[in-house]
């Protein structure tokens, strides 16, 4: 999704820093973009570094003069029962889900006031709004974490011009949904929840991340902005 994201973004004319642990996917996509004529860096980032994450927001000030948008997509998933989850699961996805997203919002808001204000957008989930039986407690605790750290954010820096919001994607066909949807009967049980009977496409939650991230969403902040199918209507 990020990857998506990123393409998108370059193909609007936005300059991208690209971060992540998975440093060839991530290096081969900047490449791509720079070789349809786009202009994207590449930086190892893990998100639960307070200095990895400086050393990205350094970059992006450094290469390309300012940093005006954030976009908080990395996160992991986990499928278990409150008591079948250990504190060492919890502490897992809670630091790459939540701790990741605030670690990089504290890192980009002097930047951002630097450069004259901006836009964070930070990927949530549909299960950061509405519970399941279907996926772990700590994946949705730390879902439903970024949609009120994006609030607090949002309300915080709204005079300053810094922007937040929060993205809820239902089940989209990306890696981290594949072992589920190669599941037949799990697949069967996640369309049957998606009003729309199918999962989403990556470019569909991207082009919801492009309107909050520009100029055209200049009067929202502290919004949601759903691309779940139908779930969270039922």
């Amino acid at each position: 999704m990020g990857a998506a994201i990123a393409r998108l973004f370059a193909h609007e004319g936005a300059r991208a820093v690209l971060g992540d642990v998975l440093e060839d996917e991530g290096r081969a996509v900047a490449a791509e973009i720079s070789a349809k004529g786009g202009d994207a860096a590449f930086v190892r980032l893990d998100v639960t570094s307070e200095s990895d994450w400086a050393r990205a927001v350094a970059l992006a000030v450094e290469r390309f003069g300012g940093l005006h948008v954030l976009v908080n997509n990395a996160g992991v998933s986990a499928a278990s029962r409150v008591e079948d989850t250990t504190p060492a699961e919890w502490d897992r996805v809670m630091d790459v889900n939540a701790k990741g997203v605030f670690l990089g919002t504290r890192a980009a808001i002097p930047a951002m006031r630097s450069a004259g204000g901006g836009s964070i957008v930070n990927i949530s989930s549909q299960l950061g709004l509405v519970g399941t039986d279907i996926t772990s407690p700590q994946y949705s605790a730390s879902k439903g974490a970024v949609r009120l750290l994006t609030k607090v954010t949002a309300l915080q820096y709204a005079k300053e011009g810094i922007r937040a919001n929060s993205v809820h994607p239902g089940p989209i066909v990306t890696p981290m949904t594949e072992k589920r949807r190669a599941d037949r009967a799990t697949s069967e049980l996640m369309r049957s929840r998606i009003p729309m009977g199918r999962f989403g496409e990556a470019d569909e939650v991207a082009y919801g991340v492009l309107y909050l991230a520009s100029d055209e969403a200049s009067f929202v902040t502290g919004s949601e902005l759903v691309i779940d199918g139908g779930w969270t209507a039922q």
